[in-house]
């Protein structure tokens, strides 16, 4: 297969090979990358995947292999956030013409978006009292949650069983899709949620302390790296496996709720383990590549193994896939995330109408009001020409239309 990667290789830096043909790379995302590729523990080379955009410290849509050390903020603070998807024996036809009931009850089922009334008062987007099935789901995760607090006390007033099975803001969703064959799909987005960030936040912070007292000058603070070997490394590994962890869970309880949603709208029989796909977007991993263990932070990148399933969806009324990785080496068996972003959240809110955006999701049942025109189609790179870019990382196995849409 012809390779479809650019290289950027600039003396005194590491090279950079961007899988990004027809698609927008903007000049900040270029620059945050050189800066990156100074970084003398970089191993080979940056991949960049075609939906690459601005990110804080390390740009979106990157795959950062290094060995000796990791850069936090490259792994972020959304730690574990990925995607889940599940096919189900329904069809199109067995849905009803009206979807507003289906997006209620998943709405009802699972907590969602941020809304603090006053001072001290419940999150509605977390548990005020935790469901059986949420306290079980976090069975696996309590021990060693225990023990990373007894190494970490802040991380006890933290937002964490509150939060295990709950969808968040931003760009976190649940979607009912349907596919090429008009089967009906379950696809969601979410990660580690407030207690990933809280370990995300405090050990970037520690890296910054670190690099300062060590007198060691970046080009970015927040290219601030914790050394393998170093009194923090360890420590960090294991808080980061943990969250990625509870993503993981987190995400399992969700599909299992709507899931629940979707059987006590349609009273229908069917059944959802006909195929599944649960994976990572921000994350780092042990990984071996061209003959060295290393440690790979993908932000914003999906592991794409020779035959492994992963989940590149698209924006609200856009298509999503589901895809078989290629295994190429070169991006080191990695591909994109999503779209990607052309325009800030700000810059969305001020470029794009109501109108515009109630346009641009027709025939989707989703809030269509001014509060959710951040994540509207035209703000993110069109995922056609984004899945173009990357033909020699990922074989489409199926497109994804959705029909409903969850958002915080």
């Amino acid at each position: 297969m012809t390779t479809l990667y650019e290289v950027l290789h600039e003396p005194g830096r590491h090279p950079i090979k961007s899988w990004t043909r027809g698609v927008s790379f903007d000049d900040n995302s270029k620059q945050q990358l050189r800066n990156i590729a100074t970084m003398p523990f970089i191993h080979k080379w940056i991949a960049v995947m075609p939906d690459v955009h601005l990110g804080k410290g390390a740009t979106i849509g990157s795959v950062i292999p290094t060995i000796g050390a990791v850069i936090p903020a490259a792994v972020g603070v959304d730690l574990g956030c990925g995607m889940m998807a599940a096919k189900t024996s329904l069809s199109a036809s067995q849905l009803p013409d009206s979807l507003e009931a289906v997006r209620s009850r998943i709405e009802t089922l699972v907590p969602h978006g941020l809304q603090k009334i006053a001072r001290g008062a419940r999150d509605k987007g977390s548990w005020h009292e935790p469901p059986e099935d949420v306290l079980t789901a976090w069975t696996p995760l309590h021990d060693r949650f225990d023990r990373l607090c007894e190494k970490h006390p802040f991380l006890i007033k933290t937002n964490n069983l509150k939060q295990l099975g709950t969808l968040g803001t931003g760009n976190h969703f649940i979607e009912i899709c349907l596919d090429e064959n008009n089967a009906v799909w379950i696809m969601l987005h979410s990660g580690s949620r407030g207690v990933g960030n809280k370990i995300g936040s405090h050990f970037i912070a520690q890296a910054k302390h670190d690099m300062e007292r060590w007198f060691i000058h970046l080009p970015d603070r927040d290219l601030a790296y914790i050394p393998e070997g170093s009194a923090h490394f360890e420590d960090y590994i294991e808080a980061v496996a943990w969250a990625q962890d509870f993503a993981r869970i987190n995400r399992e309880v969700m599909m299992a709720r709507t899931v629940r949603a979707l059987r006590d709208v349609l009273a229908i029989p069917f059944e959802t383990h006909v195929e599944a796909v649960n994976c990572h977007h921000n994350y780092i991993r042990r990984e071996h590549h061209y003959g060295e263990n290393v440690w790979v932070t993908r932000k914003g990148a999906v592991s794409a193994r020779l035959g492994e399933m992963g989940i590149i969806p698209g924006s609200m009324g856009a298509k999503s896939f589901i895809v078989k990785g290629l295994g190429n080496a070169e991006s080191f068996c990695s591909c994109s995330h999503g779209a990607g972003r052309v325009m800030s959240r700000t810059e969305a809110k001020k470029r794009v109408s109501l109108a515009e955006h109630i346009e641009a999701t027709a025939g989707v049942e989703c809030r269509k009001d001014s509060e959710v025109i951040d994540e509207t189609p035209s703000a993110y790179k069109p995922i056609d020409q984004v899945m173009a870019a990357q033909a020699d990382l990922v074989e489409i196995v199926h497109t994804l239309k959705p029909v409903v849409c969850v958002k915080g």
